[in-house]
């Protein structure tokens, strides 16, 4: 991350030292679009916080670890509204399948983790479009649970 950090900065630096002008002017085009983003960013981080609070990890294994089908839904409902980092669910889904969890709850959860967005809604209707957001919103939840249908078939969850 050094490293990119001081790639960032040598080319700002160089961008500085070649065009001023045109270089104040970009700050002041991404303040101003950062200044757009931010209410929605803290509704986001509040809601996101909110629901980790009530939702920590042994909630998540209480209501994932029986094998019922609700288990799966409510599986795809807290992964499409919860906003975690990667590198924070990968580990936390590890530990969930040492204690038992299925591979098919796993998968699901961490698919529409990460391609179903509730909490960053208003961000991506700001950008894409209320019709666009909501399509990619519904498409990745589709994709994630025939992923979740696929790693269950794969993994011995459903037998055919």
């Amino acid at each position: 991350m050094l490293i990119l950090y001081s790639l960032t900065s040598a080319a700002v630096l160089i961008s500085f030292l070649v065009k001023k002008g045109e270089t104040f002017k970009a700050f002041h085009k991404a303040w101003k679009m950062f200044l757009k983003v931010l209410p929605s960013l803290l509704v986001m981080m509040v809601l996101s916080s909110v629901f980790l609070y009530f939702f920590p990890p042994e909630k998540f294994r209480e209501v994932l670890s029986s094998d019922r089908p609700a288990s799966l839904l409510i599986a795809a409902v807290l992964g499409s509204i919860t906003l975690v980092p990667g590198f924070i669910v990968f580990p936390l889904m590890g530990l969930l399948r040492e204690q038992g969890i299925s591979f098919m709850i796993i998968s699901v959860f961490t698919t529409t983790l990460m391609m179903v967005g509730v909490v960053t809604f208003p961000v991506e209707r700001l950008y894409l479009g209320t019709r666009l957001a909501v399509m990619r919103n519904l498409t990745g939840l589709v994709i994630a649970l025939l992923v979740a249908l696929a790693t269950g078939i794969v993994f011995g969850d459903i037998t055919l």
